[in-house]
């Protein structure tokens, strides 16, 4: 089945807020020293539906993160969120991270850990729980997440595609 595509093409009237997920330093050796360098995840949203990640690496850790910030802003997508939580529970992985998300009910707040708080949090999530399996990897983490948050179906698409109410869609 086809599926329209959910990418944000402009965001000059967007305002974004962004999240360091994590930074590592990396070290070159070489006969005159050592060389650091840095990279940073970073997550990027309105936190109204759209969000982005990127990576940013620079000699400097603030360099790094305004690159990262960049670098997010060209990868947004939009994601449906339907009263302060996910339409519906949603299993993806990436590389050796899996995650695993499930609607929760107004008031149970984000029960995610560490990079997937920062990707739902970043989305306007305020309501999910979420599981994180295998790999605790930051960077495989995003980006399983962001890939599970690219596949949910918006209620309201979902019921016109079925001829149906959206309250039929969610009451059976």
């Amino acid at each position: 089945m086809a599926r329209g595509s959910n990418k944000v093409t402009t965001t000059n009237d967007i305002e974004l807020k962004d999240r360091l997920v994590a930074i590592n330093r990396t070290t070159k050796v070489t006969k005159g020293g050592r060389t650091f360098t840095f990279a940073a995840m970073v997550v990027v949203g309105d936190e109204d539906g759209i969000v982005g990640w990127g990576l940013g690496k620079a000699g400097e850790v603030a360099t790094a993160i305004a690159k990262g910030v960049e670098a997010a802003k060209k990868n947004l997508i939009k994601v449906p969120v339907h009263q302060g939580t996910i339409p519906h529970q949603q299993i993806s992985r990436f590389s050796g991270a899996e995650v695993f998300l499930k609607p929760a009910v107004t008031g149970t707040g984000v029960k995610a850990g560490g990079a997937m708080r920062a990707v739902l949090e970043s989305v306007g999530v305020t309501d999910v729980l979420a599981k994180s399996k295998g790999s605790s990897n930051p960077h495989n983490l995003v980006k399983a997440t962001i890939l599970a948050l690219t596949e949910m179906r918006d209620p309201l698409t979902v019921a016109q595609n079925r001829g149906i109410s959206v309250d039929k869609v969610f009451n059976g």
